[in-house]
């Protein structure tokens, strides 16, 4: 039977540009061995990555594909879950170096397969690309940016119309429901923070379903943008926490530092899931127990009246100004594809495969 295949953002792009938790992708103590993978746009790393993953998941082992917020058709990562063996793309804008080289840290570079003087003949060009694509990022930014002031000015004005008490007595149900059963611990739990969801030039787009699967209990969040479950997730979180149980939290690109949208505490097979229009869940017959909060049933809505107009502007400029990042986000992503074409014509990818089937026969001997 073929293994779980998840799909989770290790980074993204967001209102504080290009935010990145590849930290938290497989830690220096849990990690068996922790492949960074170096060269230039086009020599193959996703490919190489992919075929990984899938030679293990037909195998029947679980993997994490972690894909590119800037390319989501492309990888940036896999973690062999089973095994502990990560393989990460450890390039910009998500340099990563090795933290114990050897002992856990390991370095396969694909551009010792590339055409050095042919690539030297196309400096022009690759520079040029490579200018272009850090400003249409930048503009991408600064339009991000702004939405998240515009986003702050909405989260401002439905928190302050929450009525506090009916959620924290929410946020204590939760928690009496699902830990009254368990001590406090001398030793709390791990967090490990990701995306489930992206800013892409296809737009925003997520893969909750992947991460959710499996959950015997799902809690469903409602709410308006703007206004999500973050206090009660953050307080489920840190409940868990305190109990030594492990938790996954999936941030927001809105808030990439701050709030927590989604959270999964293995521990007790319980997943929380926000939901509004720019990330939905369609919930199809699931064996799996079913709560859901409504956030708009503890708001009080006439401490908003006079604000409606405002709300509406809110909503519609944050649409804006994402749209016109994911334009600038699309311009960089044409121009990226631009330049790997200078790498590919220039690339011996049978070596690259033979590589590939080198990892993959140390790895299932357990010699890497």
């Amino acid at each position: 039977m073929k293994g779980k295949i998840r799909s989770i953002y290790p980074g993204g792009n967001t209102t504080k540009g290009f935010f990145s938790y590849y930290d938290y992708i497989l830690g220096q103590q849990e990690a068996n061995r922790i492949i960074c993978l170096k060269g230039g746009p086009g020599v193959g790393k996703s490919t190489f990555m992919r075929k990984i993953g899938d030679h293990f998941a037909e195998k029947g082992e679980d993997v994490d594909f972690l894909w590119c917020s800037s390319d989501p058709d492309s990888l940036d990562g896999i973690v062999l879950k089973e095994r502990s063996i990560a393989l990460i793309d450890a390039t910009s804008p998500h340099v990563v170096d090795p933290v114990n080289p050897g002992a856990v840290d390991s370095i396969a570079h694909l551009g010792e397969f590339w055409d050095g003087e042919a690539l030297k003949k196309c400096k022009s060009h690759v520079l040029e690309s490579n200018g272009r694509i850090k400003r249409w990022f930048g503009y991408a930014y600064n339009y991000l940016e702004a939405a998240g002031a515009v986003y702050d000015a909405l989260q401002a004005a439905y928190e302050d119309a929450l009525e506090n008490g009916e959620l924290y007595r929410i946020a204590a149900g939760i928690v009496g429901d699902e830990m009254a059963h368990r001590e406090i611990a001398l030793k709390p739990g791990r967090i490990k923070k990701q995306f489930a969801s992206a800013i892409t030039p296809k737009g925003i787009q997520n893969h909750i379903d992947s991460i959710i699967e499996g959950y015997e209990k799902l809690y469903i969040i409602t709410g308006p943008v703007g206004l999500s479950g973050e206090r009660l997730l953050t307080i489920a979180a840190e409940s868990a926490l305190y109990r030594g149980m492990d938790v996954e939290a999936y941030y927001c690109p809105m808030k990439p530092d701050t709030k927590i949208e989604h959270l999964l505490i293995p521990g007790l097979n319980t997943a929380f899931v926000s939901v509004n229009q720019y990330h939905d869940l369609a919930v199809r017959e699931r064996e799996e127990e079913i709560k859901r909060i409504d956030m708009n049933d503890i708001i009080n809505w006439g401490r908003l009246e006079e604000f409606g107009p405002m709300l509406a502007d809110c909503e519609n400029r944050l649409k804006e100004l994402i749209g016109e990042a994911v334009n600038c986000i699309v311009k960089a992503k044409k121009e990226h594809d631009r330049l790997e074409s200078y790498y590919i014509p220039n690339m011996d990818f049978q070596k690259i495969d033979e590589l590939r089937d080198e990892i993959i026969g140390k790895i299932e001997a357990n010699v890497l």
